[in-house]
């Protein structure tokens, strides 16, 4: 009787699962058929589910220049995102492990008002950045942008380092500095190594908030050269001639990097979040 429950409780979570994903999946699983659907197809009065005839030119469109130029705005993004994310990770090593390791006074002060940052909605913060940034005279550049994502993402990455620094035993620095180690080379070659796990994690966080940023690009970039994929897609959703299948298809290709890289890194992300989670 009990295996007899067992096996509907067990047939009813992956029916409900198998759901769930059908809900969440069914709209990307649209853009991704307007994608290989031709232009008249995709805005007839008769919708189908899959393309009558299968096309690739909007994916060959979108790597036109004279199109989308999907190569630029790709470059300033990739550079965008792994500036920002390489400086918000290293910082955040140091400012995690001066809070986890080290005792000073203001520690725990500085530990609660790490998210007060996220207090205030993004738009709030975009006046006193701008005032920032055009006073620096940088409006208008990558290094701008670049500056903003730190911004953002450093909090984040503190605290979420911070925790997964604390289950790293003191026990294992005591003996470090025993063998003549300062407070750097006890960083960069026992915490960091132990850690890599959880660092892999945030700068993944930080590339995925980076990529996918719309608010700052669009207020801080005005030049097309410039433009990071977010914004260079609003224009070509802009445009009086937007087709649906390019819009898909470049939607598509924006998501592809960030889904790649989590895929590439599941495994350090899950175990680095478990770690930092709980102090053991």
């Amino acid at each position: 009787m009990a295996t007899n429950k067992h096996v509907r409780n067990r047939i009813g979570f992956y029916l409900g699962l198998a759901l769930f994903l059908i809900v969440t999946l069914f709209p990307f699983f649209v853009m991704l058929m307007t994608s290989f659907k031709s232009a008249k197809e995709a805005i007839s009065l008769h919708p189908t589910l899959f393309p009558q005839a299968w096309t690739f030119e909007h994916y060959v469109d979108i790597f036109n220049p004279l199109i989308f130029p999907f190569v630029d705005y790709f470059s300033s993004s990739l550079i965008v995102s792994l500036t920002s994310s390489v400086v918000a990770v290293f910082l955040g090593t140091l400012g995690a492990y001066a809070l986890s390791k080290l005792r000073f006074k203001g520690r725990a002060t500085i530990n609660a008002s790490f998210y007060s940052v996220y207090m205030f909605s993004g738009i709030l913060l975009v006046v006193p950045l701008f005032k920032i940034i055009t006073a620096l005279g940088i409006y208008d550049t990558e290094l701008a942008l670049i500056i903003t994502m730190i911004t953002q993402t450093l909090p984040t990455a503190i605290f979420m380092l911070r925790s997964y620094f604390d289950t790293i035993p003191d026990e294992i620095e005591e003996a470090a500095m025993m063998d003549g180690l300062n407070r750097l080379q006890i960083i960069f070659r026992i915490t960091v190594p132990l850690a890599i796990s959880g660092l892999v994690s945030v700068f993944v966080y930080c590339f995925m908030v980076a990529w996918n940023d719309y608010l700052f690009a669009s207020i801080f970039l005005s030049s097309a050269s410039h433009f990071t994929l977010p914004v260079g897609l609003n224009t070509l959703f802009s445009t009086p001639d937007y087709i649906w299948g390019r819009m898909m298809a470049a939607s598509l290709v924006t998501a592809l990097p960030v889904v790649v890289m989590y895929a590439l890194s599941e495994r350090f992300i899950k175990s680095g979040l478990t770690a930092g989670g709980v102090k053991g």
